[in-house]
């Protein structure tokens, strides 16, 4: 499997903690059986107990809990083995301690078997009408749900996903987990150095004509699968210094057409690299995809990879940010 980049991202975003676990102390808000009340998907949701068995879905989601120290309080996980080698990851003791559930998305039966008092997933990220595995099918089940804020609906359409700006999403989720689970300064300190990290980014980024237009590639040969302005990669790309060239497209993560790939003309194409289609697949596959040939990004061959965690709502998305904004200001030089 593919090693995923991790980097010193503990350190950057953890400079004021002991390690990446912390002992969970409940505050006065949480004496673990105050009821909580959270603003989740524009929604007030009240918890009556600090949950203590929380089943997540993915790894961004996964790993949000781990970057809170939360994994005493989980009772486990479901991840496709797609996502890299976790071995080397700053939350690689949350992953040995935490069991794996699942090699698929989540059900309601790994819930019930893992005996869950919240499950932590996010729409297409676990949540989906189709199978019945939603918020309201688990309340019924007496079990509580968190919301990703990347996945909210936002009500243009029955699917269309995204309600803030991506990185307001990560930090309203680690600010609202902070509060569930008593641990805010916790949750305050990983803000405060991913806001850091991120400002001396865009302190160095490109601006005007110079910053370089980014198309996010995702997967598909027919169509390809990219991101519109409410998933993470829209922010990544523009703190970095580039403007994501689907911008304009209203939802998070979507399909759109070659066509408009090619009349916006991108002097970068990002991969992000999961699956069982290789990033060096995808790679060849757009240098030699016909219909893109006279693109900037093509034709120069400036293609830069990330991993799927870095460009789905996650602890890792500001290391992101900090490694595509060098390669962009590289290719601002170049044009």
């Amino acid at each position: 499997m593919r090693k995923l980049l991790a980097t010193a991202l503990c350190l950057t975003a953890t400079a004021a903690l002991s390690g990446c676990g912390a002992t969970v102390q409940p505050s006065a808000q949480t004496d673990g059986n105050s009821a909580v009340t959270l603003t989740n998907c524009g929604r007030k949701v009240t918890y009556d107990k600090v949950p203590e068995r929380v089943v997540t879905n993915d790894v961004g989601i996964t790993e949000l809990m781990f970057a809170l120290g939360l994994e005493d309080r989980m009772a486990g996980f479901a991840m496709p083995d797609d996502k890299g080698d976790l071995t080397g990851v700053p939350w690689k003791d949350g992953y040995d301690k935490v069991k794996w559930l699942s090699k698929d998305q989540l059900t309601k039966e790994n819930a019930l078997d893992a005996d869950a008092d919240l499950v932590f997933a996010g729409w297409n990220y676990g949540f989906r009408e189709d199978s019945g595995f939603t918020p309201e099918a688990l309340k019924k089940l007496g079990i509580a749900s968190y919301v990703l804020t990347e996945s909210c609906r936002n009500g243009r359409t029955e699917s269309a996903r995204g309600i803030m700006p991506p990185l307001d999403a990560l930090y309203a989720d680690l600010t609202n987990l902070g509060k569930l689970f008593g641990v805010e300064q916790r949750a305050a300190t990983l803000i405060a150095g991913f806001r850091k990290q991120i400002a001396e980014v865009r302190a160095k980024a490109p601006t005007g004509a110079d910053r370089p237009k980014v198309f996010l590639y995702d997967s598909g040969q027919d169509q390809p699968f990219t991101s519109g302005r409410y998933a993470a990669p829209e922010q990544i790309i523009s703190e970095a210094g580039g403007t994501n060239v689907m911008h304009d497209v209203q939802d998070s993560w979507t399909t759109v057409g070659w066509e408009s790939v090619v009349r916006r003309d991108p002097d970068v194409i990002v991969i992000c690299d999961y699956g069982d289609v290789s990033a060096e697949q995808k790679r060849k596959f757009l240098l030699s995809y016909a219909p893109l040939r006279d693109v900037s990004a093509v034709r120069n061959k400036r293609i830069f990879v990330l991993d799927y965690v870095d460009l789905v709502e996650s602890p890792r998305n500001p290391s992101a940010v900090a490694r595509l904004g060098a390669y962009l200001r590289t290719v601002a030089k170049e044009r």
